[in-house]
């Protein structure tokens, strides 16, 4: 064991070239202390002996150099599984080579740099995204909103006035869906319950929640990454389903949060289509979290967000 251990220690240059010296040295052991000679011209026999030697030396150079190499091939195929989609995963390959471990660990490094990079380049962008929602929800609200109230009232004739009204109601809709003022100032529980009324307003939809937040302690960015993905996610049950039921659920597990969206509708038919969810995924990376959609139990789709919670933070 301590030989084969030593053995490993030695360096790629090192295990090549005495594997390439043994081969060379039972050619020329073979040459000094055996009866064969060589004569110019050479005679069949003596070229069947070279040529027996000759591959006899290629085998050996395989056999011996294969074990050295191997390592590397099995970092190539560790490089090649490496998903962007999945953050943390690292590689590792077991009893290799000292430059192959060093290798290996600058690989590391480097994920862990562009993951961070990726993370902090994230959340730079989403910040400035819900900066101008919040900008353009306020000027919706107390601008465009103060305009359509003055109009309404100044209108006398009734059908006038209810078109207008419904004009404003879908502005204070749309500045809500931009910024959920429920969310800043009563808390996520609040604001997903405001959601499931709002959503449950359409003809048809029956919403069910759960919701179980007592003792989390969460951070404003991930109550909004949260938030975002309920949204998107009811809102594509209600527009695009074809759903009678959904079901929210917000849990706490094993030192995370799970969010659940689920719907009795047409099913999954490409998870990996759609801006809005591939703005779900991107959201979720950026706060450590992971966003599944699969078909639910019983058919219809289910969406899945866990979310880490840092220790002391429920």
């Amino acid at each position: 064991m301590q030989r084969l251990r030593r053995s490993r220690e030695l360096s790629l240059l090192t295990r090549v070239f005495v594997a390439n010296g043994a081969v060379l040295l039972a050619i020329a052991l073979l040459l000094l202390f055996s009866p064969v000679e060589i004569d110019f011209p050479v005679t069949s026999t003596q070229a069947v002996i070279i040529v027996a030697g000759f591959v006899v030396s290629l085998i050996l150079n395989a056999l011996l150099l294969r074990p050295v190499t191997a390592p590397l091939r099995r970092l190539a195929d560790a490089m090649r599984s490496v998903d962007p989609s999945e953050p943390g995963r690292r590689l590792s390959i077991p009893h290799a080579d000292a430059e192959v471990t060093a290798l290996t660990k600058a690989y590391n490094d480097m994920l862990d740099r562009l993951e961070d990079e990726r993370r902090e380049s994230g959340r730079r962008v989403l910040a400035a995204q819900e900066e101008v929602r919040g900008r353009i929800a306020r000027e919706l609200h107390d601008e465009v909103g103060q305009v359509l109230t003055g109009v309404m009232l100044g209108l006398e004739d009734p059908d006038a006035r209810e078109s207008v009204r419904r004009s404003l109601d879908d502005v204070r809709r749309i500045a809500g869906e931009l910024r959920p003022q429920t969310l800043d100032e009563l808390g996520l529980q609040s604001a997903l319950r405001s959601l499931c009324t709002t959503i449950a307003g359409t003809p048809g939809l029956r919403i069910e929640r759960r919701l179980d937040l007592a003792e989390a302690k969460l951070t404003p960015e991930v109550e909004l990454v949260i938030y975002r993905v309920a949204q998107e996610s009811l809102t594509n049950v209600m527009r695009h389903a074809g759903a009678t039921k959904a079901l929210m659920s917000l849990q706490q597990l094993d030192g995370a949060l799970r969010l659940i969206i689920r719907d009795d509708g047409r099913g999954v038919e490409d998870e990996n289509d759609g801006a809005g969810l591939a703005g779900m995924r991107e959201r979720a990376l950026h706060i450590g979290g992971r966003l599944d959609v699969r078909a639910a139990p019983g058919g219809g789709t289910e969406v899945v967000l866990d979310v880490p919670v840092p220790e002391g933070g429920a």
